[in-house]
């Protein structure tokens, strides 16, 4: 399983930004809003590589 840790780290990091975006939002701060958002989108990134990777392992 070679895409595991990128999966892990893809999870983290979604869950890094929720947590960012609902404090921006519960601030008011749309920058922290943004990087939540765009953390998210990078760990959504990370788990798609370690499903490819996964894939090209069988």
């Amino acid at each position: 399983m070679a895409g595991t840790s990128d999966k892990a780290k893809g999870t983290a990091n979604k869950a890094a930004g929720k947590v960012k975006e609902a404090a921006g939002k519960v601030t008011g701060s749309t920058e922290a809003e943004a990087k939540g958002k765009a953390q998210q989108a990078k760990g959504e990134l990370q788990k798609g590589k370690g499903d490819v990777k996964d894939k090209l392992d069988k």
